[in-house]
Parts: C-alpha cells; structure tokens; sequence
C-alpha cells in the first residue's frame, strides 16, 4: 500500500467583481497546482449569501475540490487496463484476463466501483488455429453507433504468431450483446502484431499499434488511417525504440495510447521488457500536422512514467486515460506490480495490477505522470473572493 503523498503547493485564486449579484457565478473547476505542474478538480462551493453580500460589498465563499480517491490498486490482476467512459454514463474496464484466454468487461457509474463490478466473458479463445492463444490487451470503443474490441491473439501451435483483430456488437449493452468477429485487422506485413488503439481527429479515424521487425526481434509502433473499423489504408513507421530505456530485456515500443489536449496530440506508449524495467515514453504532434508523417511527432528523451522504489510499484505502463466522474480531471490507466523480483518469465508472473492516477500538466503543454502511486493531499479547504461593483 502506497502511503506516500503529495502537498499541493497552490491553488489558483478566484476573484470575482460583479454589480449584479444575481449574476454571479462561481466556477465548476479549479487549478491545483504542483510546483510549476497544474491539474483542474471540480469544486463544490457553499452558497453565497447575497444579503450578506449586498449589505458588506464583499464576501469570501468557501469551497471544498472534488477528491481523487479510487482504490489501490483499482483491479488486481488485470495487465493492459483500459478504461471507456460512456455517454451512458458507465465506466467500462477491460484488460488481459492472467490465463489469456477469453475476453472480460465490467462497468460501474463510479471508477471506484470497478473494483468490485461483475465481470461478463464476452468471447473466449478458440481451440487451435486462429485466435486460440496469447488473447492479449483488449480495448473497447464506441464507433459509429456500434461497439468495437480490439486485441491481440495467436495460435496454439505457433503461440508467437500474434496478430490484431476485432470484435463487433451492434446492440446497446456491450455486457449482454451478441460479439461477432471482424477478422484480422489488413496490417501490410506478416509478423509479431498487437496493442491496437484507435482514434478520430479532424474528421479521420487512426489505427496505431506495435509491430515486430528485424526477424521478430525490434517492435515498433506504426499508424494508418482506417477505410472502416476493422480495415486501414496504408501503414507508417511511428516510432522505433532508439534509447537505453527501451531496449532494457528487448527493444520495445508498444501499447499505445492517445489524448488530445492544448492543442497537440500525444501517443504514450511502453517500452523494454514487461518486468521492473518497463516504462513509458511519450511522443508528441501537432494537431494540425501531418500524423502519417513521422517527421510530425517528436519522443521524449526519457521515460515520462517508470518503476518507483518510493511507492514499491514496478514496471509501469501499458496505459489508457479518461477523466473524473465530474469530467474535470484527467486521469491515467495503467498496470504495475507490488514487487521487483519475478520468477520465470514476466509475462506469466499475473499481478500486473490495474491503477489509476491523477496527470498533470506542465507549461509547455505536455502531461506530467510524475511517478506510479501519485497521491494529492486534497482535502483542502479553497475560497473565492467576491466584490459588488459600485
């Protein structure tokens, strides 16, 4: 248990100056600040007293930040976690099952309430053949009306053959709705394939996702723009591991993920092998670039978000994000272990455990994860300060 936490050093001032009282409106978020690092909560504010308003000319009113409390960690046991919040208001949570061999959903109205929510199968592997090993990093998506699972699968009798595919439901609920398979997805070259992730901007859907090269030995990160769901037009070299921190076991770059905000598009991915050296790096777009160019996109020299011997979380990474319940905060998906030390292969050792995190922003744009287990201090007290105008 992580008990390690963090003061937040400011918080923005709210000074308001109105001649009509009526009008006055206090607003739904505020910046917290760590050092010269910002994130915004929702805030809860008293009612204002207009007559006391009215017969002093100014009032402070008193406000209580929305907390970010979820439990830790959120789901044990489930690597890759991925989180899809709904216009329906659920939460929908899915991630690699430890046997990886079936796919799983949950939701909840409340993120907290994963933790506990009943888990459905909604497709489990096949015998031999296609699909019937290795059923790895399952993400959900809404796409025109219809629900989307992307994953990775490979064949018993050729367990490395891993391939992306996808899953279609056409009906409301994804929990209780008929899956049907897409196939796999039309990647231009035959070999290691697997941590799909989709988005739309400006008008196009993307597909990004890792692919061995080099007699299966270097995965790389690659993008296309998609004809439909479950078919992309041309692919294009993303990224390659390049520095020491992502060729740590393997040379890695995989499990990307995507948020959009101030104006750029930012693709955090994980890199080397999936024990204690695992990390994440970050790379970063403008959002009126060229993404198919990789001339666009730009990686961080150092790993954005890596093992913590302070919190005893290790090997972060594979990461999805979504926001409060408030729709204020920004939040990081991710997995890590309790432990350092792993017996046998790492990716069989089960509890990479799914954890979840406020991100902040830093000046320049770029989110700032500082490290795995970050806790804020936030039972703060904030106020405003409210003036009448003469």
């Amino acid at each position: 248990m992580n008990n390690y936490t963090e003061e937040i050093t400011k918080i923005e001032a709210i000074a308001i100056v109105s001649s009509d009282p009526a009008a006055i409106e206090l607003p739904e978020k505020i910046k917290i600040f760590l050092d010269d690092k910002y994130s915004y909560r929702g805030v809860q504010w008293e009612n204002i007293d207009l007559d006391e308003l009215k017969a002093k000319g100014e009032l402070v009113v008193k406000g209580k930040l929305s907390e970010i409390n979820y439990p830790e960690p959120l789901v044990e046991k489930r690597a890759d976690p991925y989180i899809y919040k709904h216009s329906d208001g659920y939460y929908y949570f899915t991630g690699s099952y430890p046997d990886y061999d079936r796919i799983v959903l949950r939701r909840a109205k409340n993120i907290s309430d994963l933790k506990n929510a009943e888990e459905y199968v909604l497709w489990e592997k096949y015998d031999q053949g296609e699909m019937s090993k290795h059923i790895w990093a399952p993400e959900i998506h809404y796409i025109n009306g219809k629900w989307y699972i992307y994953f990775a699968a490979g064949k018993k009798d050729d367990i490395w053959a891993i391939r992306p595919y996808v899953l279609e439901c056409q009906d409301e609920n994804p929990l209780t709705g008929e899956w049907i398979e897409k196939g796999e997805i039309n990647i231009e070259f035959e070999s290691f394939s697997l941590d799909a992730t989709t988005f739309k901007h400006q008008g196009k859907r993307y597909l990004i996702w890792a692919q061995k090269v080099a007699d299966n030995t270097i995965s790389n990160l690659y993008i296309a723009e998609m004809e439909n769901p479950w078919t992309i037009k041309s692919q294009h070299l993303l990224s390659e591991p390049e520095y020491d921190w992502e060729v740590i076991g393997f040379d890695v770059n995989e499990g990307p993920a995507v948020i959009k905000r101030n104006g750029k598009i930012f693709v955090t991915f994980s890199a080397s092998e999936t024990g204690a050296p695992y990390c994440m790096g970050l790379l970063s777009a403008d959002q009126n670039s060229n993404l198919l160019d990789r001339s666009s996109w730009t990686k961080s020299k150092k790993p954005v978000l890596k093992t913590s011997e302070v919190t005893s979380l290790y090997g972060p990474g594979h990461n999805s994000f979504t926001k409060s319940e408030d729709e204020v905060t920004d939040l990081l998906v991710y997995h890590a272990r309790p432990y350092k030390e792993i017996e046998g292969n790492p990716l069989y050792d089960p509890n990479r455990h799914g954890r979840i995190q406020e991100i902040f922003w830093q000046e320049n744009g770029k989110p700032y994860f500082a490290y795995p287990g970050l806790k804020i201090n936030d039972r703060i007290e904030v106020e405003a300060k409210i003036k009448l105008k003469k």
